[in-house]
């Protein structure tokens, strides 16, 4: 149940959000970790586009096909974005927007570079992301139900961090989705 799961345990206190939500879950040396190291740091953007797709077909089954206005991925560092050459959760974003026929944007930009959160604790990935993100100057989020997506949810940091941002611009709702959660 995407309201009641260990993803919102693990949010919980971090930010006011509404479900928490995940295709894949991820196992370290499984394949989910395969699927993302490739889509991540082969050039293989196509495969979360597809996890997209195919995600938004298990929402629509579950019966959550018009619980969104927009969906907005988390943005990549412009340096980062340069050196890879395409945001992977804008991928992902953008095979829920067309399986969901819901309007994906970069609502948010990264206004810091930070570290690779891989090593961190969660404390430290917390104050990693802490004013990092914010609106876009060219959009407005006011009033509208967000799926704000993310390739993988380790700790939530940086998701709460974004979906904080968010609902301080007057956003409705924020739900938080990604290609795959760890335990």
């Amino acid at each position: 149940m995407p309201t009641e799961n260990d993803l919102t345990d693990k949010i919980k206190g971090l930010s006011n959000v509404g479900m928490a939500m995940s295709f894949l879950r991820f196992t370290s040396g499984g394949k989910s970790q395969k699927i993302l190291h490739r889509l991540k740091y082969r050039n293989k953007p196509e495969i979360a586009e597809k996890l997209g797709k195919l995600y938004a077909q298990d929402l629509i089954e579950a019966n959550f096909k018009n619980c969104w206005d927009l969906i907005v991925p988390v943005p990549l560092h412009p340096v980062k974005l340069l050196r890879r050459g395409y945001n992977q959760s804008e991928q992902f974003a953008k095979g829920l927007s067309e399986g969901l026929e819901v309007d994906y944007e970069n609502a948010l930009e990264r206004k810091k570079f930070t570290e690779t959160q891989t090593k961190k604790s969660r404390l430290q990935r917390m104050e990693n992301v802490e004013d990092v993100f914010q609106i876009s100057a060219e959009h407005s989020v006011a009033n509208l139900r967000i799926l704000l997506v993310d390739d993988v949810i380790t700790t939530g940091a940086t998701l709460c961090s974004c979906a904080n941002v968010l609902l301080a611009n007057g956003a409705k709702t924020v739900d938080l989705a990604s290609i795959a959660a760890g335990k």
